[in-house]
């Protein structure tokens, strides 16, 4: 789109199983979009720079996408919660090559997205309609490098992805040199977060948190990333991005 365009470029505006979702042009970068869902932040994508990660938990969660396995390898993905794509479009941009599955419960929201900020032709990436729990029980073991979670139920994660039992189901699908990582919000006194850390680590072995310092000192609420694997972490080399 050129810059003419662009400057005429309107909000779209759709009802979707979980809402009023908007998509909203970024004046001040061309072809960028941002998602709503109920007012809510949700994506936020660049069509013309799918390596721009504008959220900071969303470059948290690239970062384990960079450490997964060496710069550039393809990987195969699974995304459980797809909003605007911005994740599958980071990984198909530094990791040409990669199988990703998404899986969107949203319906309408998926086909909003397919229609307004579609993917590029040619990419192996499959976006799946359903429920993200009830899908990953029906998969393979071991048959995922990189499994990130991002899904919400109002500004929390819906229940059923935050038992023991789902993260077990993780775990399986998970390739022994993989990672885990996913998206949670809280605030001191992390009751939500400290019993979803210690069933990561019951499932997997080895887990860590990344967030922004204020969350960590209970200064305010906001987005948590666990990450996960079999094996031990990347601890130093995640720390390191994330300063």
């Amino acid at each position: 789109m050129d810059e003419e365009q662009w400057e005429q470029a309107v909000p779209v505006v759709r009802r979707t199983d979980y809402g009023t979702a908007r998509l909203m042009p970024d004046i001040d970068r061309p072809d960028a979009w941002l998602l709503t869902v109920e007012e809510a932040p949700q994506s936020y994508v660049d069509l013309g720079d799918p390596e721009h990660l504008e959220f900071e938990y969303v470059r948290r969660m690239g970062h384990v996408a960079d450490l997964a396995a060496p710069g550039g390898r393809p990987l195969d993905v699974l995304h459980l919660g797809g909003g605007a794509l911005t994740l599958p479009r980071y990984v198909a941009a530094v990791r040409p090559g990669s199988r990703q599955l998404v899986v969107e419960a949203d319906g309408p929201l998926a086909a909003l997205v397919a229609e307004h900020l579609p993917l590029p032709s040619g990419q192996p990436v499959t976006v799946r309609v359903g429920d993200a729990r009830s899908v990953l029980e029906t998969l393979p073991d071991a048959s995922f490098d990189l499994l990130i979670a991002d899904v919400f139920d109002g500004s929390r994660t819906p229940a059923g992805l935050a038992s023991l039992e789902f993260a077990r189901h993780a775990a399986r699908v998970l390739r022994p040199g993989g990672l885990y990582a996913a998206n949670l919000a809280d605030g001191a006194p992390f009751d939500f977060v400290r019993p979803q850390t210690a069933g990561l680590a019951e499932a997997f072995g080895h887990v860590c948190l990344v967030a922004e310092p204020p969350v960590l000192r209970g200064r305010r609420f906001g987005n948590v990333v666990l990450v996960a694997g079999h094996r031990e972490l990347p601890v130093g080399a995640l720390a390191r991005r994330a300063a």
